[in-house]
């Protein structure tokens, strides 16, 4: 039998080796510039909302808007390689990618900044599908585990550098630079995948059903707007929340429909008929849940409730990464073992961190969010490899690339969807939170009587009432982040009736 990368690389014995290792070392690039943007963004958060004199849920836009472009344009990745080779779509999206980038740099306004992080969702959403699936079919499916697993380190030590680097930069200069510094990566990665990438030769006629992705991106859109929107209009008692629920209820039906009876549909119902890649898609979409959603919440907690500056909360947030980068190491050694152990190992991690999160009081260390930011960061890493193998072990060759497709698509869908989510639970328990404490302030609370118990609060003085205020809207702000933790943990716990019916035989060579 041929080898797969031999018939792309036209290369054999020692050469087609050192091909392999550049196009992976290429691909890994092209994924550590991509999964900057991820994270890049979330360090800054606090100062974007101070500049446009947005709320936390407005400011929240410029991550899952980002998440829902990626996730709208994903699917697509496929049709493109076949219209125009895998050169094409990696060059032209990562110069794209780039200038997109520098839009966001020199955004005058909070609509211009989202405009701009939605390009760079849509350019950058093909370059994880493609990159994985070059990998794939570069190297034999037995060793499919150690290539997955070198080629996801661009994926985990892109969330080290990012928060990292740009929390430095914003905290010396601004926010805005959190987006120059992808500019020189993107450079390099264009060079490097000019001389690299080269075309597979292929059969198959490019075609796209766009019916069936304009129905999709209607539907996600409404679904996206809804969820950010609700908190804030009151969800259903909102003519607009309705109005977003209908019409994206409409779409997806209709893309429902259209799939089943279509001959040639945007999303073939085939792929899931494969067991473990169905499975491997519900877990895909929880994995996306879980991935994001700290490095969104954890930002705002820090600045507001604990008072850190942004360099800080990189350094912070620097732990995370290097957490699953560890994991990642350690997967080219464990990904021999079976999968659905890696899973429950890799979720039991997200779980305990959720949980250890959910135990923080208002007088936030930094040693006590370091461990559970770092542990669920190594859960991360567990998760990848293991969800990559069970998803596509068995599922047919034809199907890889659209396969791919779906899996990213899922997990970013996953991520927007949770951040939203999540941040609804901020603002609703927190406005819950602070009414409950405020009908305790009355003059009948015998705790006010009592010195040592209220120090500088008073209600008698305003700059008691003041100082009191203050307090009470901190530690308001600190439940409702409590609470979105334990709906963290919840989500965890949805993983576990699925990896009981996953089935795993190891590949042949």
């Amino acid at each position: 039998m041929i080898d797969p990368y031999e018939q792309l690389s036209g290369a054999v014995g020692a050469s087609a080796e050192w091909r392999r290792a550049a196009i992976l070392a290429t691909c890994t690039g092209i994924c550590f510039l991509y999964a900057m943007t991820a994270t890049v963004a979330n360090v800054s958060l606090p100062q974007m909302q101070g500049t446009f004199s947005a709320t936390q849920d407005q400011v929240a836009w410029v991550v899952t808007m980002n998440i829902v472009a990626t996730a709208v344009v994903t699917p697509m990745s496929g049709w493109l390689v076949v219209r125009f080779g895998e050169r094409r779509v990696i060059l032209y999206c990562l110069i794209a990618f780039g200038l997109a980038s520098l839009g966001c740099g020199v955004a005058n306004s909070l609509s211009e900044l989202v405009g701009y992080r939605i390009l760079q969702g849509a350019f950058g959403a093909p370059l994880a599908p493609v990159t994985q699936t070059l990998v794939q079919a570069s190297f034999p499916r037995h060793r499919h585990g150690p290539a997955i697993a070198i080629w996801g380190l661009g994926a985990v030590l892109g969330p080290v550098v990012a928060p990292t680097a740009g929390g430095y930069l914003s905290e010396i200069y601004n926010w805005r630079w959190v987006f120059y510094m992808i500019l020189p990566f993107s450079v390099l990665a264009v060079v490097s995948a000019w001389i690299m990438i080269k075309n597979r030769p292929r059969t198959e006629e490019a075609h796209l059903d766009w019916t069936g992705l304009l129905a999709l991106a209607i539907a996600i859109m409404c679904l996206q707007l809804g969820l950010d929107r609700g908190e804030r209009a009151d969800w259903f008692q909102s003519s607009e929340i309705v109005a977003y629920a209908i019409c994206g209820g409409f779409a997806l039906y209709f893309f429902l429909a259209h799939i089943l009876t279509s001959e040639r549909p945007f999303l073939r119902p085939a792929l899931f008929s494969d067991r473990n890649f169905a499975l491997g898609m519900l877990l895909t979409l929880l994995f996306g849940m879980l991935n994001l959603t700290p490095m969104t919440l954890l930002p705002g907690m820090l600045k507001n409730v604990g008072g850190y500056p942004d360099t800080i909360i990189g350094y912070v947030l620097g732990l995370r990464g290097m957490g699953t980068a560890i994991a990642f190491f350690l997967m080219i050694y464990l990904s021999r073992f079976n999968p659905k152990t890696l899973l429950i190992c890799g979720f039991a991690c997200q779980g305990v961190a959720g949980w250890q999160m959910a135990q923080l009081g208002a007088n936030i260390s930094l040693w006590d969010i370091a461990l559970p930011l770092w542990l669920q960061g190594f859960g991360v890493g567990l998760l990848w490899v293991p969800l990559t193998l069970i998803s596509f072990a068995t599922l047919k060759p034809e199907f890889m690339a659209e396969g791919s497709g779906i899996y990213h698509f899922l997990r970013n869908m996953g991520g927007s969807i949770h951040i939203s989510l999540s941040i609804a639970v901020v603002l609703r328990m927190k406005q819950t939170s602070y009414t409950d404490m405020t009908s305790q302030v009355t003059p009948f609370n015998e705790a006010f009587s009592l010195p040592w118990a209220v120090g500088g609060w008073s209600i008698e003085t305003t700059k008691g009432m003041a100082a009191m205020t203050k307090e009470m809207t901190r530690q308001a702000i600190m439940m409702g982040y409590i609470d979105a933790f334990y709906f963290f943990v919840a989500t965890v716990l949805l993983s576990v009736p699925l990896i009981i019916f996953v089935r795993w035989h190891k590949p042949k060579s």
